[in-house]
């Protein structure tokens, strides 16, 4: 009866060794080689509309989406390189120094101010090149946006084409529009808008943290 006894105690032992191993396993992200899952780093690289303006700090672009892609299983660190009213040029002149060694890739949103303050979509389109240069060997997702109509359609038609010519130029993922789910949604925009009509609320950066997600996981799939 002792070796009995002896006998069964060890096997309640070893099962919950074993589930203990394995529950802790999943908590720290080891899959089955028993290799933890490296954290991957993000650098959102934008203006306001990355630096989350106008809201509670937890309700910002940079929270959301990172919330998001934890909640997709994917260990993750977005670090916010947003500045409220950057332009291209303020992002060139800081993206060397923004993109740490830590850095695996870039979400790269900027270009909203140039058209705010009607600058010559060439010039914008040389200082993104210039970032993209900067960030030469780590992947990037260039989110673009739309120029409106009252500039003419020479000024729109230049400025809403640099996004995609720079990103196959770049071999970048692309996503077209920043603002897309929010003007696709069927609803007045001013639904999902902060009071100034130019930055999302916090239901209107969940929309696009929802829509643009997929693409994020598409970047970090390119990190080596």
């Amino acid at each position: 009866m002792k070796a009995l006894a002896y006998w069964t105690d060890r096997f309640r032992y070893g099962v919950r060794g074993r589930m203990g191993k394995v529950a802790l396993a999943v908590l720290l992200g080891i899959g089955a080689s028993g290799a933890a899952a490296e954290e991957v780093t993000l650098l959102a690289f934008g203006d306001s509309l990355t630096q989350g303006y106008g809201l509670p700090v937890d309700d910002g672009f940079v929270p959301q989406l990172e919330n998001w892609l934890t909640a997709q299983g994917r260990a993750v660190r977005v670090i916010n390189g947003g500045v409220s009213g950057d332009t291209t040029a303020g992002g060139l002149a800081r993206a060397a120094w923004s993109l740490t060694p830590d850095v695996d890739a870039m979400i790269l949103t900027l270009g909203g101010n140039d058209m705010l303050r009607g600058i010559d979509p060439a010039v914008s389109r040389a200082n993104l090149a210039g970032i993209l240069d900067a960030a030469a060997g780590v992947p990037v997702l260039l989110v673009g946006m739309t120029a409106p109509g009252n500039y003419g359609p020479d000024y729109k038609a230049a400025f809403d084409a640099m996004y995609p010519e720079l990103a196959a130029q770049y071999d970048t993922l692309l996503f077209p529009t920043f603002f897309a789910r929010i003007t696709d949604s069927g609803q007045d925009i001013i639904t999902y808008m902060q009071p100034d009509g130019i930055h999302p609320s916090a239901e209107g950066v969940a929309l696009i943290v929802d829509a643009l997600g997929p693409s994020v996981l598409d970047l970090i799939d390119r990190v080596e």
